[in-house]
């Protein structure tokens, strides 16, 4: 069994069962046999199982949100406003692609182009999002005829359970979606080299990702990529610095800091780099750690007591590397839970350790750049590219600065997340786009009819 332990209080708030070998291949087994009589259904029927998914999403939004909070620890705010509505709105965005006739076809000459389902998906997802990677994945998937089979993470499995649960519910059929719990190196090792598997789509660190690859490669297997992330939040000189740094903060630490997409790099002229500072310790002060049950707690724990101490290490890194440490540190702030405090480091190189590697935790690095040249620079000096920012008071300047950087999504003073836009990443950061459309084609194959 694996136990799923709630970070804030260290007790052990449920258990799951521990997936083999055996059950992947049982899984994957169903998976094939269903696939002929799913694959053949009209996409209608595809279209109102989608809308019924958000619709049971949405009503069972507090459930999800309090389970999300116990298991790992995102605080109950953030739950409520962001880790529910993020995957209601991915489903029926998917669904008003499908009512748009996605599958109507296309003629191109004397062709006709048809998009059709890949075939078995395995879906290996994470902790930090878990909702909505697993809806990112399972309902296009779904949408687009094919048979999934689920890993969750064993930190979160309890959302995965409730998710399975809702499916079930609305009627997906037996064999269409199954759900086997375990870790990587078993099950998701299991799923990624089984020879009926006919795509992964994985996201997690770029470690495990470069290891997913490997083992698809040997069958030739799709494979969609979305994995880490060393965003940064390019300030030029003429935006509100205020404003820009704020929302930054808040970016930066969303998720108790546990979010792929952070902009955990602030990059600020020179010349205002210690006024920028200043106001980064004075927002992120505000995000004490505290019980994330709570609806005024804006920190909560990290996800395990292994990431809570990877965290520190990355602190004790940066205070080593010479950066200045101008908020938190190293030590616990709580006697209870896995707690990391907020912390924010000035006088950042891009050539530390703290700039290049993804932290995972409520770690800010503001930087200073020369000019906009340097700071294009530096923004994409990292092995990296799925997110960042730009602010500036001249939009059109704050355009062409967002092209040039080499990342997957750039948001400009501020704009909002997009549940429909591509999501995805450049370089080590993945491969292959979710949400809308663009994750529809992940899993579907084209197919060219001559006449």
């Amino acid at each position: 069994m694996i136990e799923v332990v709630n970070p804030t209080t260290e007790e052990v708030v449920g258990t799951v069962r521990a997936g083999t070998v055996g059950d992947v291949d049982t899984a994957v087994i169903r998976a094939v046999a269903a696939f002929p009589a799913w694959s053949a259904t009209a996409p209608d029927s595809r279209l109102a199982l989608v809308r019924a998914i958000a619709d049971a999403l949405e009503a069972r939004a507090a459930e999800f949100a309090s389970t999300m909070t116990a298991e790992m620890g995102t605080p109950a705010t953030f739950a409520s406003r962001v880790q529910v509505p993020n995957p209601v709105g991915i489903a029926r965005g998917v669904a008003d692609v499908l009512a748009a006739g996605y599958f109507d076809g296309a003629e191109l000459g004397n062709s006709l182009v048809l998009r059709e389902p890949v075939g078995v998906v395995a879906a290996i997802t994470p902790w930090n999002f878990p909702l909505q990677q697993m809806v990112a994945k399972v309902v296009p998937a779904l949408a687009a005829g094919n048979v999934v089979v689920l890993k969750p993470s064993e930190l979160a499995p309890l959302t995965a359970d409730l998710l399975a649960a809702v499916l079930h519910d609305v009627g997906v059929p037996e064999g269409v979606f199954s759900l086997v719990h375990g870790t990587g190196p078993v099950v998701g090792e299991a799923l990624a080299s089984h020879p009926m598997v006919d795509m992964v789509s994985f996201t997690g660190s770029t470690r495990a990702g470069r290891r997913v690859s490997a083992l698809a490669a040997e069958t030739v297997k799709r494979v969609a990529l979305e994995l880490g992330g060393k965003s940064a939040n390019v300030v030029l000189e003429d935006a509100d610095l205020t404003r820009a740094v704020k929302i930054g903060v808040g970016n930066a630490y969303m998720n108790n800091g546990q979010a792929c997409s952070a902009w955990t790099r602030l990059l600020v002229p020179a010349s205002r780099h210690d006024e920028a500072l200043e106001i980064a310790v004075a927002a992120a002060a505000k995000y004490e750690p505290g019980d994330p049950a709570l609806p005024s707690t804006r920190m909560g724990p990290a996800v395990s007591s292994a990431q809570r101490d990877r965290a520190v290490g990355y602190i004790e890194r940066g205070v080593s590397e010479g950066a200045k440490l101008a908020l938190g540190g190293a030590s616990r702030p709580l006697d209870r839970g896995f707690f990391v405090a907020p912390t924010v480091f000035g006088d950042v190189r891009s050539d530390m350790v703290i700039a290049q590697e993804e932290i995972f935790g409520p770690v800010l690095s503001v930087m200073p750049y020369a000019d906009e040249d340097d700071a294009v620079r530096i923004a994409n000096s990292t092995i990296y590219g799925l997110g960042g920012a730009v602010f500036s008071a001249d939009t059109d300047r704050a355009l062409a600065v967002a092209k040039r950087l080499r990342t997957g999504q750039v948001d400009i003073n501020g704009a909002a997340f997009n549940t429909s836009a591509p999501f995805g990443g450049y370089r080590q950061s993945g491969n292959g786009r979710e949400f809308g459309s663009h994750g529809l084609d992940e899993f579907t194959e084209l197919k060219s009819i001559q006449r």
